[in-house]
């Protein structure tokens, strides 16, 4: 059931993306008068299609991309036969360059706009909220234990910028190229370098620094084994049978091997320190809910949901930019990180939740955008930048010569999903 509800958001949401992105296309061409020929959901033989007008729409039965032929452009159709005919004042090459460009950038546009309005959505209906990095700790992973990092550290700067959400400091490291993080340890400060060679395992490690949770207690279960009594709101737990915790991280260790037995915990209640008996269940656990960090909120108004969705667009746009820059330094190992359908399939959750679902649309609304602005011939952005130097030097590239880059673009991009896909079947197998 995990499995087919996580399949219907990934086909559901870049089908949702597609169509977005060739309706573009779709509409700029409308616009100046330029026959669409086809417009279509997936590739392959049709299962599906009508007309509307001089457009055959459809849906093919391969579950992958989409496209929209127009008229007179050499795209990945390849139509060489059509481009051998007298052009005709309804095709694309026949059109002004500032026209063409318009309708080659209409696919990124319209993913901006739909991430701006999805944004939008979002904050008028949820708002923001995250964990404030100002008073955070940190559990590190394996990895971030490997680079230097300690539990119960906390993050002042990375190269003097001081992180305000805690959940983007793995991002934040990455992509600012991070040489010096400035922690605060117990009641040092130290200054912990970073060894680049590290970057490629950062972007592949996942929840390299978790939240470390003081042991404070906020209430007790009454079902629990010390609803009776015992630990009250507001006790810390310093230690349990003689040995010392700071947070839940290292607490779990201690009250695992503590099964079934009634252990002395040492608290600090006021300016008291206590000793107090706790009974550990079968499980390991003594039935207590933990005081969690406060949580930075902020709700929007109708109209300031949209400066908010703006905003959101802009962080978004900003981040996958520099996570492109990584990809193109070799020594970062970010290459690595790239994946296909299968690695998108994996950041849906495992139940329905609309704030999820919409908020990676709109992440994967902005990389769409944001790929298909690449220079790569057979991408919009191959398109665009051969437009660009037509209308900059007054000379159009030869038909021979479109095709030629088409065909290039064309292998590149394969390249591109065999690398993709073959990190995403070297994740799976480890």
């Amino acid at each position: 059931m995990v499995a087919l509800i996580k399949t219907l958001q990934v086909i559901l949401a870049l089908s949702l993306l597609i169509i977005v992105h060739e309706f573009g296309h779709f509409m700029w061409a409308r616009i100046f008068g330029i026959r669409v020929e086809r417009f279509y959901l997936f590739f392959g033989k049709a299962i599906v299609k009508w007309h509307w007008g001089e457009t055959e729409f459809g849906i093919g039965w391969i579950p992958f991309g989409g496209y929209c032929k127009i008229s007179g452009m050499i795209d990945e159709s390849m139509d060489l036969e059509q481009m051998k005919k007298e052009p005709q004042s309804w095709e694309f090459r026949t059109k002004p360059a500032w026209q063409r460009l318009l309708v080659m950038a209409g696919g990124v546009l319209n993913n901006f706009i739909f991430a701006i309005l999805v944004y939008c959505l979002i904050a008028g209906i949820w708002g923001e909220a995250y964990i404030s990095n100002r008073d955070a700790q940190i559990a590190p992973n394996e990895l971030a234990r490997e680079m230097g990092f300690q539990l119960g550290d906390h993050i002042i700067d990375f190269d003097g910028y001081e992180p305000e959400n805690f959940g983007m400091l793995q991002a934040d490291l990455a992509r600012r190229g991070v040489r010096n993080a400035r922690i605060l340890r117990d009641s040092d400060t130290l200054d912990l370098y970073i060894d680049h060679a590290y970057i490629g395992d950062v972007l592949n490690s996942p929840n390299m620094f978790d939240l470390a949770v003081p042991f404070v207690v906020d209430s007790m279960s009454a079902a629990g084994p010390n609803g009776a009594g015992g630990l009250l709101r507001g006790d810390r737990v310093l230690s349990f049978d003689g040995q010392a915790v700071s947070f839940i991280q290292d607490a779990r260790p201690v009250l695992a091997g503590c099964k079934g037995r009634t252990v002395d915990a040492v608290v600090l209640r006021g300016a008291d320190t206590l000793a107090v008996p706790v009974k550990v269940d079968t499980l390991g656990q003594i039935g207590v809910f933990l005081k969690m960090p406060d949580i930075e909120r902020m709700q929007y108004s109708a109209l300031g949901a949209i400066p908010a969705g703006l905003r959101l667009t802009w962080d978004t746009i900003t981040g996958y930019v520099k996570d492109l820059g990584l990809l193109v330094q070799p020594s970062t190992g970010a290459y690595k990180s790239v994946g296909s359908f299968i690695a998108i399939g994996q950041v849906f959750p495992e139940v329905w939740d609309w704030y999820r679902f919409l908020s990676i649309i709109a992440l994967l609304s902005v990389m769409l955008g944001i790929m298909n602005l690449l220079p790569i011939p057979a991408l919009d952005g191959g398109h665009i930048l051969f437009t660009l130097y037509e209308m900059i030097t007054g000379r159009k590239p030869s038909d021979r010569f479109l095709t030629v880059m088409q065909m290039i673009g064309m292998v590149l991009l394969l390249a591109l999903m065999v690398l993709a896909f073959g990190n995403d079947i070297g994740r799976l197998i480890r």
